[in-house]
């Protein structure tokens, strides 16, 4: 069976590279070329690894004490998640993207896909290298590149880049080629069940998958599984997300470092969280019209017994006001904290969003707001010149006990010049 692509259409798709890991190279040299991997929350599982540590055998998601053996022979080195630093410098790397195409697809916090359909055949694997060096030089970021006429074809392009380390790859000649050695369970859209159930059947590369009928995969899966069958075949049918559409609800949560059992603890953790998600929903200039309160102790702690509740609050008036939305996230905590738990995880849900554009008719809500959006915005201009939580409320605390572990954190913080590493001439 042949399949030709008559379009022209040409998608690329940029992937940092160990993105976690390059961050924390990046105001580190000392650790280039050595094994380093980055934790999840509560220092837990594996996040990202750098080539050197995929090579001795640290797996993805691993949870650390697994690999504490391996991590001490070669000494590996260690760091906790800093999301605030991955944040910035995803943002930075995406800036730089959109001087490429003004259409771009921000797919997660390392990944864009790029239209690249106005550079011509001859010249986009050179375009492809110009990205990267751009990239690289602008904000320290190694990225792999991966070109094609689909979204599809663009992952399997930007694997192979990764994987023979060339950088780039404009997935044109000879696809049947690069498809046969290719495992069905690397496809982008095949996750494990799927990739089960084909090579089940005997298709277990991404070449069978391209060639399969079209009225078995219709019949064994779904609309995306047949739609991925068609982009393996040249054919796009899986367009590029140009328009960034706002969040509709925005949640903020975090397990604790080490189990709570006073309320005040818990008021400290949900206090810090609401003003967190309040911060979020401002940038987007929304408001939320109903906020979310949950606490609940370990569900594997079998010497102990299990405790969860949640409780919804709607709100007379929509607002972002951190004050406001704390004053009510407390007020819910107080009515469904239970003593004599131990607490594992508590967190905030902020929903019925909408634009902070969209004024209710009451006669008061002008007033308070314009006042409330003036104090709101003094305290994000200050927290984002001098750091996150220069300024704060008493209800935060102050010494959080009861925050994650990071006993291996780097803190750097790109928003305070006093987290920035110092250089010794």
């Amino acid at each position: 069976m042949s399949f030709t692509n008559s379009s022209k259409k040409k998608v690329a798709l940029i992937d940092c590279n160990s993105f976690y890991v390059s961050c924390e190279r990046l105001f580190n040299p000392k650790i280039q070329n050595v094994p380093v991997v980055v934790l999840s929350n509560n220092d837990g599982c594996v996040i990202s690894r750098s080539v050197e540590a995929k090579k001795i055998g640290i797996k993805m998601g691993e949870p650390y004490f697994k690999v504490k053996d391996l991590v001490k022979k070669n000494n590996v080195q260690i760091f906790s998640s800093n999301y605030s630093l991955y944040g910035d410098l995803s943002r930075r790397v995406m800036k730089v993207l959109k001087g490429f195409s003004n259409k771009i697809e921000i797919y997660s916090i390392d990944e864009a896909f790029l239209d690249l359909s106005y550079i011509k055949d001859d010249d986009v694997e050179e375009y492809g290298k110009k990205i990267r060096d751009r990239v690289l030089k602008w904000t320290g970021i190694p990225t792999s590149v991966g070109i094609s006429s689909t979204k599809t074809l663009s992952k399997v392009a930007n694997h192979i880049a990764k994987k023979n380390k060339a950088g780039v790859i404009f997935l044109k000649e000879n696809v049947d080629d690069m498809l046969k050695d290719f495992d069905v369970g690397d496809v982008w859209g095949v996750g494990k069940q799927l990739s089960k159930l084909y090579k089940k059947n005997g298709v277990d590369n991404a070449y069978k998958l391209k060639n399969i009928s079209n009225t078995w995969v219709k019949k064994s899966t779904n609309v995306l599984g047949a739609k991925t069958v068609m982009e393996l075949r040249g054919v796009p049918c899986i367009d590029l997300e140009t328009q960034e559409t706002k969040r509709k609800s925005c949640c903020v949560s975090r397990s604790f470092g080490k189990k709570v059992t006073s309320i005040e603890k818990l008021r400290e953790s949900i206090t810090t969280h609401c003003l967190n998600a309040a911060e979020k929903i401002r940038t987007d200039k929304q408001t939320t019209k109903a906020i979310t309160v949950f606490i609940r102790t370990s569900p594997f702690d079998k010497n102990r017994k299990y405790y969860s509740n949640s409780i919804t609050i709607d709100l007379p008036i929509a607002t972002s006001n951190s004050l406001e939305l704390v004053k009510e996230s407390i007020n819910g905590l107080k009515k469904i904290y239970k003593y004599g738990y131990f607490y594992q995880k508590a967190g905030i849900i902020l929903s019925k969003l909408d634009d902070s554009s969209e004024k209710e008719f009451n006669l008061l809500a002008p007033i308070m707001e314009d006042r409330s959006h003036t104090l709101m915005k003094a305290i994000d201009f200050t927290n984002a010149k001098y750091g996150r939580n220069a300024i704060s409320i008493a209800q935060a605390g102050i010494n959080n006990t009861w925050k994650m572990r990071r006993k291996y954190s780097s803190k750097i913080d790109t928003a305070s010049f006093d987290s920035l590493p110092k250089i010794s001439v």
